[in-house]
């Protein structure tokens, strides 16, 4: 061995070697929220002929709760393969599983179906579910969007839910949604158009929401910070997210008119708005001052949406 080797050895085990940084540690209950998962069915979705917005919107309704979604999933129309699903979902023990699409009066729309065959519940025609469909294509025949009013047996299949599950109305289409409880976890299944889905969520389900999230406050917050380069700070909000576990830190790159910069959103959930804000307040003053004495500017914008 020369007198060179000993010296580049260490000096390639020194570099080689990954820096060692503070695990964050689990999220808690009360920073994460009720947990959520999506199962979105539709063949159309996976062909590519449809963009899923609804799971975008649905996430972004669930974390505005207070929730969290840990889990969402694009299926094909297949009673097997949704069930399958639908029963390790409930395995995970979620307080709420929405199902997307699949609702309708075709042979395709076999989503209810897939929740039947899962939760071991027959299919049965409901009278209120039958008499919401009635009364929404009396509705549309009386405004000449459909042919003709009454029932038929591809109108009458959208009344057909499982055993014990609850019709939600609908006011923009004819499949009402569906609600079923199985133990502790809700199974909320809505239409694929986005305009009946979102309308059944803000009109249909706000006892189940209260039940499901509480009246827990939630609040987001976000600072910008001028670098766009998220590891030079990355250990900066590391050692915050040990210290602040009850709030969840998550920083992205991205660009503000001709800036790059790097958004760092803070967000909580507790018993009122002032328990929140003191929450949020003490994990930005912490975040500020060592972002600064890493040599970087951040400024604190009204609201996580802003840009």
């Amino acid at each position: 061995m020369n007198g060179l080797s000993k010296p580049v050895y260490l000096w390639q085990t020194a570099v080689m070697e990954p820096a060692r940084q503070q695990t964050p540690p689990a999220r808690t209950p009360e920073a994460l929220g009720p947990a959520v998962e999506i199962v979105s069915a539709g063949n159309e979705v996976l062909l590519g002929d449809v963009l899923d917005t609804n799971s975008n919107w649905l996430c972004r309704r669930v974390t505005a709760l207070g929730g969290h979604v840990r889990r969402a999933v694009m299926l094909r129309d297949e009673v097997s393969v949704l069930a399958g699903e639908l029963r390790g979902a409930l395995a995970r023990r979620p307080a709420l599983i929405f199902t997307v699409g699949g609702l309708g009066p075709t042979t395709d729309d076999l989503t209810l179906a897939a929740v039947a065959e899962a939760f071991a519940r027959p299919l049965e025609l409901h009278p209120e579910a039958e008499r919401m469909v009635r009364e929404r294509y009396e509705e549309f025949a009386r405004r000449k969007a459909v042919p003709f009013a009454g029932l038929n047996a591809a109108r009458r299949k959208m009344a057909v839910i499982p055993r014990d599950a609850t019709p939600l109305l609908n006011r923009v289409g004819g499949a009402p949604g569906v609600f079923l409880e199985i133990g502790d976890t809700a199974i909320l299944s809505l239409p694929g158009v986005p305009s009946e889905l979102q309308d059944i969520v803000e009109h249909s389900c706000h006892a189940l929401f209260t039940r499901v999230f509480g009246t827990a406050y939630y609040e987001e917050r976000a600072l910008i910070v001028s670098t766009q380069d998220e590891s030079a700070i990355a250990h900066v909000l590391a050692e915050v997210e040990v210290r602040h576990p009850h709030v969840y830190i998550k920083s992205r790159a991205q660009r503000i008119g001709s800036e790059h910069v790097n958004r760092i959103t803070c967000s909580a959930r507790g018993a009122d708005e002032q328990a929140v804000d003191a929450l949020l307040a003490a994990a930005l003053r912490e975040l500020r001052e060592r972002i600064a004495a890493s040599g970087y500017v951040a400024r604190q914008i009204e609201a996580a949406g802003d840009s």
